[in-house]
């Protein structure tokens, strides 16, 4: 119980960056221009588990057009704050090849992940490979991808809710949260 309740002071203690109705209306916008690129190419949307489940059942309502789901499970974080080595636990059953593949994620940080698979699309034979995430982090480095459709933009600070988590947690929250400094440690 210790755990738990130290995380409940984390989150009443988090800074609320976007509100939902701010969210929601970037995940709209998004749609928008997803729907503009990709409504006639029948593109395969491959959801990065776990943080772009939510993204992910926002955005396919609103994508009235033929597309294929699937999903992708790759992970450098393993319920830490800070990332490590890849960890592939999924990779899509649909086949790639010829296709306009859509990853959406839920972050773009350091973009090792998604770097990874976008080249892991690309080897099976993905004509074409898009990105799009919920938020965008500013890095004072370049990163080593770089996202097509960006719903929202944030310093370099540790963010969770509306599917991204912290320490496995607040991933149900209906806004995006930022940690206090000192609790990224």
């Amino acid at each position: 119980m210790m755990v738990l309740s130290s995380i409940e002071r984390v989150r009443e203690r988090a800074e609320c960056l976007y509100s939902g109705d701010e969210v929601e209306a970037a995940i709209a916008r998004m749609a928008t221009e997803i729907r503009r690129d990709l409504a006639e190419v029948n593109p395969v949307l491959l959801c990065v588990l776990n943080g772009a489940i939510v993204v992910t059942g926002k955005l396919l309502p609103r994508l009235p057009f033929l597309l294929e789901v699937d999903s992708v499970h790759v992970t450098r974080y393993r319920g830490e704050t800070r990332g490590g080595e890849l960890h592939w636990r999924y990779v899509p059953t649909t086949d790639l090849c010829g296709r306009h593949v859509l990853l959406v994620d839920d972050v773009l940080d350091e973009g090792v992940t998604l770097a990874a698979i976008r080249d892991y699309c690309l080897e099976k034979g993905a004509r074409q490979v898009r990105i799009a995430v919920l938020v965008d982090k500013r890095l004072p480095v370049a990163k080593p991808c770089r996202a097509d459709y960006v719903g929202l933009v944030c310093d370099d600070r540790y963010i969770f809710g509306y599917g991204m988590d912290y320490r496995g947690y607040w991933r149900n929250l209906p806004g995006i949260y930022a940690l206090p400094e000192k609790a990224c440690d």
